[in-house]
């Protein structure tokens, strides 16, 4: 998560919530916290699978999963496993999207990274797409201990599996990608390729749902980050909170000279920014463990996980029920 802050010490951000107000856009969007049919018949949140996900994602035998590593693939191999016990489908001949980036460290002239992408068909006949996102790169071993990047991110793709499942048990209305990242802590590499080469029609993509860090929060807080450039989207964040068992404030997306407090294009969804795509990151603050070798599964805040993860189910949920509308606010 954050790659800004591969680049500096960033110190914990402070807590500043940013106040916002619906602007005339956001009109178009509906702040009824209704809950569509397939959310009634989809089963609940398998919270045992969530919490296995995540701790096989940041075992000791992942090896901080860095890119182009036999950790990363092992990870990657397991992700796979899952989008397929899931029923999602690879797009293509394979679920893995290969790429190649420079590095500036001078490890090698260029290093191939792979995302992982796979789709769920919707119900309806709209040709817009909801893509739903989470990096499941991270830094490796270093000095001989190994950097788990539980928080970061294997929590995000803990997640992201989960919403695919639920999903999967009652389908949504409209298609969504779901993509699982690398190279995100390199400069967002996976995302910038996935956007310049994407599977679908680029004019198709009307949303990105973004997942970094779900985890760890002793005060039970996860980020909604992206309303300040969205504000139509400032309904959707109003709905989920209000029936949410965590906190979920909106901010951290404001231009500002201090650093680390603009998450905007901290993570992968700044990629989909960066090209006019309306998103929402939904992540948590920086914490002790953040970008340490104590990034652990037994560190992590796990009720608040469980919570968290499913407020990011019931928010796909909402935004696939509201992605026509988002795409006519948005003009996509």
């Amino acid at each position: 998560m954050r790659y800004l802050s591969l680049l500096t010490a960033v110190g914990f951000a402070a807590f500043n919530v940013a106040c916002q107000t619906p602007s005339d856009a956001s009109a178009n969007l509906s702040s009824e916290a209704s809950v569509g049919t397939e959310a009634a018949l989809a089963p609940a949140m398998d919270r045992a699978q969530l919490l296995e996900d995540l701790r096989i994602l940041a075992a000791d035998d992942m090896e901080g999963r860095l890119v182009a590593t036999a950790g990363s693939e092992r990870a990657r191999a397991y992700i796979i496993s899952r989008f397929e016990q899931i029923g999602l489908e690879a797009i293509g001949e394979s679920f893995e999207s290969t790429f190649e980036f420079g590095r500036p460290n001078g490890w090698s002239p260029t290093t191939t990274g792979t995302n992982i992408i796979a789709r769920l068909r919707g119900t309806g006949d709209s040709s817009r797409v909801m893509v739903i996102s989470a990096h499941y790169d991270h830094m490796g071993m270093r000095g001989g201990e190994i950097w788990n990047g539980a928080d970061d991110n294997a929590s995000g793709v803990a997640g992201l599996l989960a919403t695919a499942a639920s999903f999967a048990a009652a389908p949504p209305q409209h298609d969504i990608i779901f993509v699982a990242f690398d190279a995100e802590e390199h400069g967002l590499q996976g995302a910038e390729a996935f956007v310049a080469n994407p599977p679908v029609p680029l004019e198709t993509i009307t949303f990105n749902l973004n997942l970094d860090m779900l985890a760890m929060s002793q005060e039970r807080i996860l980020w909604a980050v992206g309303t300040y450039h969205y504000p139509f989207l400032i309904p959707i964040v109003d709905a989920v909170a209000a029936r949410s068992n965590v906190n979920l404030p909106m901010g951290y997306d404001e231009p500002t000279e201090e650093r680390g407090a603009d998450w905007t294009h901290a993570t992968d969804s700044g990629e989909f920014h960066a090209v006019g795509i309306p998103f929402i990151y939904l992540g948590v603050d920086y914490h002790p463990h953040y970008h340490e070798p104590t990034d652990i599964y037994e560190n992590m805040t796990l009720d608040f996980f469980q919570d968290a993860s499913e407020t990011v189910i019931d928010f796909a949920r909402e935004s696939d029920r509201q992605l026509d509308r988002i795409g006519e606010a948005s003009g996509r």
